[in-house]
């Protein structure tokens, strides 16, 4: 799940405005605890579909 989806219960605002000290801290938190936290859904699912594609080929040449 990506933090850009997060209520804030402090606020009742989503946690990617920053609002108040709370969204901005976990911001910081959930960006520092996950390595793909900087990437948005759809670069994630080109990077896995970039993925499957140099598999096949792997899989097509040795075969």
């Amino acid at each position: 799940m990506t933090y850009d989806r997060l209520v804030c219960a402090n606020c009742a605002a989503p946690v990617n405005e920053g609002r108040c000290p709370v969204c901005r801290a976990n911001r910081e938190r959930l960006t520092q605890d996950n390595l793909f936290g900087q990437l948005n859904p759809m670069t994630l699912i080109a990077l896995l579909a970039v993925l499957i594609a140099a598999l096949a080929l792997l899989a097509h040449q040795t075969a």
